[in-house]
């Protein structure tokens, strides 16, 4: 299930969030939470004219958003050709996945050790996840997904690790395109990820962190799969 709206009417909707901040890292932050939210397939030719104007900024200011996305790896320029949003190598989501691993099963025993970890939006992440899935939304169970691993990295306080996730997750977003069935790919994570919270709420975060990197191990598996099948894109 894809979003129905026009690039031009997503981006300009995101237009009053920079009335009063018109920075090119603000516009850089709009156009990665909408590449995270998997609205950009790998690929995309990202118009200058029509991003530019539909978030009312000039060219500047996006050329600058594009040049710091492309710090990101979220989107690469081609001479004479334009900005395009990056289609990731099996390589590249392998080495996503090691990063995953450090640190959202490291994030999970700190918050432990910290104290009895707040819950609650991490809880939310799931039940709108389940919710979706039951009415086959999968576009945004897989958008959910996303949310409850950056929720997830949050219980260890660190700002630092949360600005690292969501840039990571951005980046992850674009291999989740190869998969040729959404729902098939993110059903079963939605019952895992419902086991996860599970464990935290019975102060089990060693087990909860063992059970993630299982988890983590066979979605890449499965990615990895897709990439030498030969499968197309799926959301």
């Amino acid at each position: 299930m894809t979003d129905t709206r026009d690039m031009t009417t997503v981006l300009a909707d995101e237009r009053r969030r920079l009335a009063r901040v018109g920075t090119a890292e603000r516009v850089t932050e709009i156009l990665r939470e909408q590449i995270t939210a998997g609205r950009f397939a790998p690929g995309t030719r990202l118009s200058e004219e029509k991003i530019a104007d539909a978030l009312g900024v000039s060219r500047n200011t996006l050329r600058e958003a594009f040049r710091l996305l492309g710090h990101e790896k979220l989107v690469v320029h081609e001479l004479n050709r334009g900005v395009f949003v990056r289609v990731l190598t099996a390589e590249e989501v392998s080495d996503l996945y090691l990063l995953r691993q450090i640190v959202e099963c490291s994030a999970l025993v700190l918050a432990a050790r910290s104290g009895t970890p707040d819950l609650t939006r991490v809880v939310n992440a799931v039940e709108q996840a389940e919710t979706a899935a039951v009415e086959k939304r999968w576009h945004e169970v897989a958008t959910l997904d996303l949310q409850f691993h950056q929720e997830l990295v949050a219980l260890a306080h660190s700002p630092r690790l949360d600005d690292l996730m969501r840039r990571l997750l951005a980046e992850l977003r674009l291999a989740f395109h190869i998969m040729s069935s959404s729902g098939q790919f993110h059903e079963p994570y939605v019952l895992r990820n419902r086991n996860l919270v599970t464990l935290l709420q019975h102060g089990k975060a060693d087990d909860a962190s063992r059970e993630l990197q299982s988890y983590l191990k066979d979605a890449l598996s499965q990615l990895l799969r897709a990439f030498t099948g030969g499968e197309t894109t799926a959301e």
